[in-house]
C-alpha cells in the first residue's frame, strides 16, 4: 500500500477515534498527526519537526488579528452596544411580520458583523431577545429556531476570524478581498432566515407593531450611530488603505472599549475577567492552529492533497458535481467539528482542486465558510445551537422540527454561492481587490 496512504489513514482515524473518546479536537489533530509523522520520519527528526511546524504555522502578523477580535466581541457583549443593535434592528423590521422574530434576524446581522462571533451574537441578542417574546406569547421554539438560524451570519459578515484562518493558510489571499466577498453571501443568508420567518410569523399571527412615532426612531437610531460606525472605521478604514485586517482589529478593541465606557456599561474592575475570557478563548484558537501546522505539514510532505484529487477526478470529470461532493463532506464535517479546524485541514485538500478547474480562491473560500457556518447550528455539536438553546431556555429537541425550513432556504444560499461566483465575487472585483 502507498505511504501516502496508510500515512492519511493513520492521521484521519486517528482523529476520528481520539474525537470519539472525547478528546479535545486540538489534541486529537496534534496527536495523529505525529503519529503520522513518525512513519516517514525517525521519532527524534519527527519530535524536531513538530515543534518547528508549531512555531512556524503561528508565525503570521495576520493572526494577530484574532486575540483583538475576540477582545473586541467579548468588550462589545459587556458595553452595552447589543441592546442598541437591537433597538435600532427594531425600528427596520418594525413593517414587516413578526417584527420580534425579524429584529433578532437583523440584530445577529448588525452584531454579528461588528463581532465576528455566532456563538456571542446568538448568546447576546437571543438573551435579550427571548424574554421580549416570551412576553409577546411567540413561540419560545420558533423565537429560538429565528435565533439559531440567524446567529453564524456574523461569521461571513466582515470582520470574520474564519476568513482570517482561511487567509492564512491559503497563502496569498487578501483578507480585504475575503471580507468584502463575505457581504452578500452572508446579507443573503439573513434576508433567507427572515423570509422563512416573516411566512411562519403571518401564518401564526405574530403582527407588526408601529406604535414607535418618528421621535422614538430617530432618538433610537441616533443612539445606534456610535456603534454602527463601528462598521465605518474597521472595514472603511482596511479598504481605504489607512490599517491593515490586524491594526483594524486593534483599533476595534479601543472603539469598544471606549464605547463600553461612554455608555458606563464597562467598568475598570470588569476588564481582568474580559481579558481572561479573551485569553481563554484565544488560546483554544491558538492551539489549534498550531497543532494543525502538523496535519499540514504531514499532507503537504506526502501529497495527500494530490492523492484525494486524483481519486476525485477519476470517479468524475465534472466540477459541478466534485463542487456537490465537496459541499456534501464539509456539511458533514461541520456536524462534529468547529469551522477553524475543519478549515485548516480542508483547505490544503480541496483548494488545489477547485483552483484547478478556475475556481477563484476567494469564491472557495466563502464557499468553505459559509458551508461550515450551518455546521455550528446542526447536531450532534453545534456551538450555536446550544447556545441559541440555553439563552431560551429550551430544549434541543424541540428546536430541530422548527429549524427544518430555515435549514432549507439556507441550503438554496449555499447552492447559489457555490455555483454563482458573481455572488462572492461582484464586490471584491469591483473594488478591485481581485482580478
Amino acid at each position: 500500500m502507498d505511504i501516502a496512504i496508510i500515512v492519511a489513514l493513520v492521521m484521519f482515524c486517528g482523529v476520528f477515534i481520539l474525537l470519539m473518546a472525547g478528546t479535545p479536537i486540538s489534541i486529537s489533530i496534534g496527536i495523529s498527526s505525529f503519529a503520522a509523522m513518525c512513519l516517514i520520519l525517525p521519532f527524534d527528526g519527527a519530535i524536531l519537526t513538530s515543534a518547528q511546524r508549531v512555531f512556524v504555522g503561528l508565525d503570521s502578523f495576520a493572526l494577530l488579528a484574532i486575540p483583538f477580535f475576540i477582545l473586541a466581541g467579548n468588550l462589545m457583549n459587556n458595553g452595552g452596544i447589543a441592546i442598541r443593535l437591537i433597538n435600532c434592528a427594531k425600528m427596520i423590521s418594525n413593517f414587516l411580520p413578526g417584527p420580534l422574530a425579524q429584529t433578532n434576524v437583523v440584530a445577529n446581522m448588525l452584531f454579528g458583523s461588528i463581532s465576528g462571533s455566532g456563538v456571542a451574537s446568538a448568546a447576546a441578542v437571543g438573551g435579550i431577545m427571548s424574554p421580549i417574546q416570551k412576553k409577546e406569547q411567540y413561540d419560545p421554539a420558533f423565537s429560538a429556531a429565528v435565533n439559531i438560524a440567524s446567529a453564524p451570519t456574523g461569521m461571513l459578515i466582515p470582520p470574520s476570524n474564519s476568513l482570517i484562518v482561511y487567509a492564512t493558510v491559503a497563502g496569498s489571499v487578501s483578507i480585504s478581498a475575503l471580507f468584502m466577498a463575505g457581504y452578500i453571501p452572508g446579507i443573503l443568508w439573513g434576508l433567507g432566515v427572515m423570509l422563512v420567518a416573516g411566512f411562519i410569523a403571518k401564518r401564526r399571527g405574530y403582527v407588526a407593531d408601529r406604535s414607535a412615532n418618528k421621535g422614538q426612531t430617530l432618538r433610537i437610531l441616533f443612539d445606534a450611530v456610535p456603534s454602527l460606525m463601528m462598521i465605518v472605521v474597521v472595514i472603511g478604514g482596511i479598504l481605504g488603505g489607512v490599517f491593515t485586517a490586524t491594526e483594524a482589529s486593534a483599533i476595534a478593541v479601543v472603539y469598544s472599549l471606549v464605547l463600553g465606557i461612554i455608555y458606563r456599561n464597562i467598568k475598570v474592575e470588569d476588564l481582568p475577567q474580559i481579558f481572561l475570557a479573551t485569553a481563554k478563548m484565544t488560546a483554544i484558537v491558538i492551539f489549534m492552529l498550531a497543532a494543525s501546522s502538523i496535519m499540514s505539514w504531514v499532507m503537504a510532505f506526502t501529497k495527500i492533497p494530490a492523492l484525494i484529487a486524483s481519486g476525485l477526478l477519476s470517479a468524475t470529470d465534472s466540477f459541478i458535481v466534485i463542487l456537490l461532493i465537496m459541499n456534501v463532506v464539509l456539511l458533514l464535517v461541520g456536524t462534529f467539528m468547529d469551522p477553524t479546524p475543519a478549515v485548516l485541514i480542508f483547505t490544503p485538500i480541496f483548494l488545489p482542486i477547485c483552483m484547478q478547474f478556475g475556481m477563484d480562491p476567494v469564491q472557495f473560500g466563502i464557499m468553505m465558510v459559509f458551508n461550515l457556518s450551518l455546521g455550528t447550528i446542526t447536531p450532534p455539536v453545534g456551538p450555536i445551537l446550544f447556545t441559541g438553546c440555553k439563552v431560551g431556555d429550551i430544549k434541543i429537541e424541540r428546536v430541530i422540527k422548527p429549524l427544518l425550513p430555515f435549514f432549507a432556504v439556507i441550503a438554496v444560499v449555499l447552492m447559489l454561492v457555490t455555483y454563482l461566483p458573481a455572488i462572492s465575487m461582484a464586490l471584491p472585483q469591483s473594488m478591485g481587490l481581485v482580478k
